[in-house]
């Protein structure tokens, strides 16, 4: 009996031993990666990744648990950006990310840069300590239109020999929660336009609500910026003529409010702002609000919520509301409060040609960043800042300043842009030989025959 426990021992000994040895021989390091190519600009891959705004969106963590809790802290974007989660679900746990470095610098990922890094810290149940997500970001294609992004995971383990045996297990979680949020990533970028944005300096302004009287508009796109400037013009002498007779001032330049931007028709309201949000309408003095999107019918064409059906504008007399809430003045001739809360501007120097595309910067730019926004209830506007100075002749000396705002449902105090000081251009320093520093070159401006 004796001698069959000292070989029990010696079994144990040899079999600890051995395990030990396993241990020792084992690497005290993991590295584990996956790549895929998307069909994106590598600085939008980079701002996607530069933040955590979206992380809730690509990651497998919300996958395995709806219920998850999501907490930001630290800065916006950039290193020191952070996210923690929390999870009654054991598999998901609790944790956080960190993001370490991001080189080069975001406003030096160009053209001329062919790649780029972004390093993860990763606290989380694993085993093994430096937990780092890495993001290799390299330009491909003949004309560098794809980005490979390789997300690897780094980790160590020193001399714990525990430790060392998760390296066995390496391909479990850790692999899975790199190719599933790989693969959903995909599916975030898909979602931002194709629109190169490198040169657009946004900022983000707090606007405050304004009176403005407006009036509702639209073109053929095939009549260009001429057949733009003709319409606004009428508008904007209604909308003169319109506070004359109510006794109020107009105390800034003309704004448009894109309602659609369509293939044939770009649909729009002319407003400028006036000094008063108490009106006297018919014999009644009427407090602006802020316009209601309709409710929606769904039996009503998709673009219906935001026109105003022409039946209803038969009816309707001086001192009524619209479908929108706001207040009928004088014919076609509109009455509310505009603005109000947070808005990402850009700002263009060049022809109405070039606001769309200013406007499509934005909405790709916002979703990059995370910033939320729904530009079918709070539009999308622009502002002329300064009008175009044309000779003698009618060639353009000045180009004209236009400012392009987002209205955003939640956004941090400043953009990157903003955080470093970065100045937004300005017709004082950028002339018409120069507007290629304006948020787009004047080569990638949309025709002005084409697009008003």
């Amino acid at each position: 009996m004796r001698v069959r426990v000292l070989e029990f021992l010696a079994a144990c000994a040899i079999v600890v031993g051995l395990g030990i040895l396993a241990a020792v021989v084992m690497p005290g390091s993991g590295h584990i990666e996956r790549s895929l190519a998307v069909g994106k600009d590598m600085r939008q891959v980079y701002d996607v990744l530069s933040n955590f705004r979206r992380f809730p969106e690509y990651s497998v963590l919300t996958s395995n648990d709806r219920q998850i809790k999501y907490t930001y802290s630290g800065k916006t974007y950039g290193p020191g950006a952070e996210v923690a989660w929390t999870s009654s679900d054991p598999k998901v746990g609790t944790g956080s990310l960190t993001i370490d470095s991001a080189t080069p610098d975001f406003n030096k990922v160009d053209s001329t840069a062919k790649s780029a890094k972004i390093v993860w810290d990763v606290e989380n149940g694993w085993k093994g300590y430096n937990k780092t997500f890495t993001f290799d970001l390299e330009r491909q294609g003949s004309r560098n239109q794809l980005t490979n992004v390789t997300w690897a995971y780094d980790v160590k383990y020193g001399w714990n020999l525990v430790n060392r045996f998760a390296n066995l297990y390496i391909h479990g979680d850790p692999d899975s929660f790199i190719e599933y949020g790989l693969n959903n990533l995909q599916n975030v970028l898909a979602s931002v336009p194709n629109v190169d944005y490198k040169d657009l300096i946004p900022y983000i302004r707090q606007t405050e609500q304004t009176p403005v009287l407006l009036v509702p508009a639209s073109i053929q796109r095939k009549d260009g910026i001429e057949g733009l400037a003709d319409t606004v013009n009428k508008a904007v002498a209604q909308i003169q003529a319109t506070a004359k007779k109510l006794g109020v001032n107009v105390t800034g330049p003309r704004i448009l409010f894109t309602t659609n931007y369509g293939d044939t028709t770009y649909t729009f309201d002319v407003a400028m702002p006036i000094d008063s949000s108490a009106l006297n309408v018919n014999g009644q003095t009427q407090q602006l609000t802020a316009p209601t999107p309709p409710a929606l019918d769904a039996n009503a064409p998709a673009e219906a919520g935001t026109a105003e059906a022409p039946a209803t504008a038969e009816t309707l007399k001086p001192g009524d509301h619209d479908n929108l809430g706001r207040l009928v003045v004088d014919g076609n001739v509109r009455a509310t409060l505009a603005f109000g809360g947070a808005a990402l501007e850009g700002v263009w120097n060049g022809t109405a040609a070039g606001v769309p595309q200013t406007r499509d910067m934005l909405k790709a730019y916002a979703l990059t960043h995370g910033y939320k926004f729904d530009d079918v209830v709070n539009r999308s506007y622009d502002i002329l800042a300064k009008p175009e100075v044309k000779d003698a002749q009618g060639n353009i000396t000045s180009y004209a300043e236009f400012d392009v705002y987002l209205p955003l449902g939640n956004a941090p105090d400043q953009t990157p842009e903003q955080a470093a000081g970065i100045k937004q251009p300005t017709l004082e320093v950028e002339g018409p030989a120069e507007s290629g520093s304006a948020p787009a070159s004047a080569g990638t401006a949309p025709a002005p025959a084409a697009s008003p």
